[in-house]
């Protein structure tokens, strides 16, 4: 590989901006990703408390921006469905 192109792989910032994630997909994608009942006032500060050490999933826009906590995965999916995104999961 050339030095130049190679300095340049090494050099690029993968990085997206909540801008660039905002337009992703054109509004139309959203991620599903597992997480733990005491993640869940962290994301909606006004939910109840819940017990610790429960899986749960959140459905999040492309940019980030939580949308809902279920818990179940297909049901995030089918919400997600309802208001014609496409998910994708994040691990």
């Amino acid at each position: 590989m050339k030095t130049e192109l190679k300095n340049e792989l090494e050099n690029h910032n993968p990085v997206m901006s909540p801008q660039a994630f905002a337009v992703l997909g054109g509004g139309k994608i959203a991620y599903v990703k597992p997480i733990r009942s005491e993640d869940v006032h962290s994301l909606y500060p006004e939910a109840p408390a819940m017990q610790p050490g429960v899986r749960l999933f959140a459905l999040h826009a492309a940019d980030g921006t939580p949308i809902l906590v279920t818990d179940t995965r297909e049901a995030a999916v089918a919400n997600a469905r309802t208001h014609e995104l496409e998910t994708v999961s994040v691990h």
